[in-house]
């Protein structure tokens, strides 16, 4: 009982129709891209069983993602045919459309009893189930199933940061920290015939949209939760003793490496909190610190606050004394173009920005300090925000995610508070290239990205 209440918290209506006589449950698809914990697809699942019909599950392709490019979209790919796969174990049809997202929901919703969907809290997700909602004539539900607590369960409005959102967070955790009871499907969609597009090629499919093929795929990441679950598995077995001390030292290898997965939903962070949490290593408070509450923190500034990926999204204080020191003179001026060719007189950055060109994700620690100096490097605090946020979009697998949005912000004052001024930064936190060697040996971290750069070009 207390499951079957817990999975209700997660509901929200997208609509006031009611169920109608159908074909099928249909799910749709999108920010969750897995069958494995997964509220939306259970809940799907228990809605058919009840009403005695299948489930078709539904994914709309489309090429005009904002920011996204042929890393993103193969990354993905990669994942949504292991998704098939899974699916058609269940007995449920997966018919991927090459069109929006919306669109490829509200026509199948036209033969479904009711249809069910996924949460996702940024704009253009937003925006895809506002123009479902108002087109579809059945049940229309999502279900938070990317977060460990609903968003608005977890806050009621938007955070100052980890220390205010902390308690809150913390004092529903029993309450959601629960394992997910998996529902058989009683009814097989095996059988229904729908037009869909054959993604069994992934190259010939990324050939053949329309999107932009100037970002190259990576070779160390490959899409799918089997891959997210090796990683889970190897992370917990090899790295999370030493996940407290060493984890922000980018020279050892010693993150998880799952964000990515976590952007695409192909693992859920329930999932991997419950597993981290049956370990008795040291390190797994740390862990559980940026799984719940730092990442979820970054989903309650994205759902609160519209403009999370905008200058004035930034609290006031860090406006007002980013203004300020505008006319600051800046030691060094970079064009975007430099930048992203990491052609920079600091050899610490540079490493950075290639790291995240060649593998796709850019250790946690060193992106503080990449965000930094480029508003250190840049000619307006506006400018560098927008340069910041163009530049981790484009390359990092998980970019454009709400952790994505709110880690750009942190450098720039948000989820953070007034510190010393000084020229340029204002009150804003400061780093530099001696903090680095501080905290680590930054020339051996350098050392490792050449090595990555000599093979990449082999």
């Amino acid at each position: 009982m207390r499951r079957i209440v817990l999975l209700q918290k997660r509901i929200r209506k997208l609509n006031t129709r009611p169920l109608k006589k159908g074909r099928y449950i249909l799910y749709w698809m999108q920010a969750a891209q897995r069958t494995e914990y997964n509220h939306a697809l259970e809940y799907s699942i228990r809605k058919a069983n009840d009403l005695k019909l299948p489930i078709v599950a539904v994914f709309g392709l489309c090429d005009n993602y904002p920011e996204a490019n042929l890393r993103h979209y193969k990354f993905m790919l990669e994942c949504l045919n292991q998704a098939i796969t899974a699916l058609e174990k269940q007995g449920i049809k997966f018919v991927i459309k090459q069109q929006s997202p919306e669109a490829a929901a509200i026509e199948l919703s036209e033969n479904a009893s009711a249809v069910i969907v996924d949460a996702g809290h940024t704009r253009i997700q937003k925006k895809w189930r506002a123009l479902a909602a108002k087109n579809i004539d059945c049940s229309f539900e999502e279900v938070e199933t990317n977060l460990i607590v609903p968003v608005v369960e977890a806050s009621g409005k938007e955070e100052y940061s980890a220390a205010t959102f902390r308690p809150k967070i913390q004092a529903r955790l029993n309450e959601y920290l629960v394992k997910m009871q998996n529902t058989k499907p009683q009814f097989d969609s095996l059988n229904l015939k729908f037009d869909g597009l054959d993604i069994s090629s992934i190259d010939d499919v990324l050939s053949e949209l329309n999107i932009d093929k100037t970002v190259r795929p990576v070779s160390v990441f490959k899409g799918g939760t089997s891959e997210a679950k090796k990683l889970l598995k190897n992370f917990i077995a090899e790295k999370l003793d030493h996940y407290a001390d060493l984890r922000n030292d980018p020279s050892k290898d010693l993150t998880s490496n799952l964000s990515p997965y976590l952007h695409f939903g192909q693992i859920s962070p329930l999932y991997i909190a419950l597993k981290v949490s049956e370990s008795k290593s040291p390190g797994k408070d740390a862990f559980l610190e940026e799984l719940i509450v730092r990442r979820e923190l970054s989903f309650n500034y994205v759902f609160y606050n519209n403009n999370y990926d905008k200058f004035s999204g930034l609290p006031r204080w860090a406006i007002h004394t980013l203004n300020v020191h505008t006319a600051d003179t800046r030691p060094y001026l970079y064009s975007l173009k430099m930048l992203e060719k990491a052609q920079t007189h600091d050899p610490y950055w540079n490493a950075a920005q290639n790291q995240m060109l060649i593998t796709g994700k850019m250790h946690g620690y060193m992106r503080m300090y990449w965000g930094k100096k480029i508003l250190e490097w840049t000619k307006t605090p506006r400018q560098a925000f927008k340069v910041a946020l163009y530049l981790n979009n484009k390359y990092e697998l998980d970019g454009r995610d709400p952790n994505g949005f709110a880690g750009v912000a942190w450098c720039f004052g948000k989820h953070d508070r007034p510190w010393s001024s000084r020229q340029i930064f204002g009150n804003i936190r400061y780093m530099n290239a001696d903090g680095l060697n501080r905290k680590f040996d930054a020339d051996k971290y350098v050392e490792k990205i050449s090595q990555l750069e000599n093979q990449a070009q082999l």
